[in-house]
């Protein structure tokens, strides 16, 4: 089947959980279903992974969402790519096995670039499990100064590179804050009843979770997102076998949810305005972005190109502006950057999106133009 990058865009808008959830059943409920739904969640920055959430549970709070990791319907840890995501807590070890092989391949050097040996690696792990057991749970500051009071030094990167990779091995994740700082907490106590699928079952798991959520795009995307081998994405979406369609989109084999493409989207409206968190997988699960980006905005949404990617206004499934925050106790100040023409319409239409965002962080809006 053919599709048109129009069709296929309001296609993934309904994968992304943007629009109308697939089959016409609603949006998400809670942040299990949505997690679980795109199989993992970028959340570098708490705030934006609170927030792409909230994009996607209509009426919710920040507060609502924080109390659903404390229930733990979600964790973060660094799945893949060595970056911190949200994943479905009872599956966060076996997507660690399956996905962080190769970026803990590539730790032994930075390790040496920070002068940790493998003694001190292993002493700072058997230091941290011992601190945590019991259902214990510190603050990032916390860990470090244990690290400190026995004889390994923390500073600089070495202490964060050692609770990356002690979270990578299975030995760690982060719970909800406390106050401003991560905490951290034992892996098997947080979840003491993990998923275990088989490699292969877990590569199909995988394979249909990001298609379904993100989908239609292609396989380098899916290897791109995951780090796994091109040899195991292909082997995954073989194993997803027919819950995963083929369609090609301007010339490119692409996949998405058997089911979603036979339930017909709503059509694309150009008064559909969202506000969305810069690390959203709108974007970061991509690699290809030129569906929703046009290529001379690429450089207002990553600035200098050095992987942090700013918030956007999206008009019917294309950025059309960038927007920053600054919070006081009671309001939430915007200030929007366009990136195409905007008339007055245009503007009052995007001030009103804003406004789910001000209540999902409990504050009054106050928007601002250049």
């Amino acid at each position: 089947m053919e599709l048109t990058p129009r069709q296929a865009l309001g296609l993934r808008m309904s994968s992304l959980l943007l629009r109308a959830s697939p089959g016409g059943s609603g949006r998400a409920t809670g942040v299990a279903e949505v997690v679980t739904w795109l199989g993992a969640m970028q959340a570098q920055d708490l705030a934006s992974g609170l927030w792409s959430f909230g994009a996607r549970l209509p009426g919710s709070t920040a507060a609502d969402v924080t109390a659903a990791l404390e229930r733990r319907e979600a964790l973060r840890t660094w799945p893949m790519r060595g970056t911190i995501h949200f994943v479905p807590s009872r599956d966060a070890r076996w997507m660690l096995e399956l996905m962080s092989v190769r970026v803990l391949n590539g730790a032994a050097r930075r390790r040496e670039q920070l002068g940790l040996s493998e003694r001190t690696t292993d002493e700072a792990m058997e230091v941290l499990g011992a601190a945590l057991a019991g259902g214990g749970r510190l603050s990032r500051s916390q860990c470090l100064a244990v690290l400190a009071d026995k004889g390994i030094d923390p500073s600089g990167q070495r202490g964060y590179h050692l609770l990356g990779y002690a979270s990578q091995r299975g030995l760690l994740c982060i719970a909800p804050n406390i106050g401003n700082e991560q905490s951290f907490v034992l892996l098997d106590e947080w979840v003491p009843d993990p998923h275990r699928p088989e490699r292969d079952e877990a590569l199909g798991v995988i394979a249909l979770r990001y298609f379904r959520g993100r989908g239609p795009t292609t396989r380098h995307d899916f290897a791109g997102w995951t780090g796994l081998t091109a040899a195991d994405a292909k082997r995954g979406i073989a194993v997803a076998g027919d819950a995963l369609a083929r369609v090609t989109v301007d010339g490119s084999e692409t996949y998405l949810d058997a089911a979603l493409l036979y339930t017909a989207p709503p059509p694309a409206d150009d008064d559909e305005i969202l506000v969305l968190p810069g690390f959203d997988e709108y974007l970061l699960g991509y690699k290809d972005r030129s569906l929703m980006v046009a290529d001379e905005h690429k450089a207002a949404i990553i600035p200098g190109g050095n992987g942090v990617f700013q918030s956007t206004v999206v008009r019917a499934g294309r950025v059309v502006a960038t927007w920053r925050r600054t919070l006081t106790k009671s309001r939430v100040l915007i200030t929007v950057q366009p990136l195409v023409p905007l008339h007055a319409g245009d503007r009052a239409k995007i001030e009103q999106a804003f406004e789910p965002y001000a209540r999902f962080i409990e504050r009054t809006l106050e928007a601002r133009w250049p």
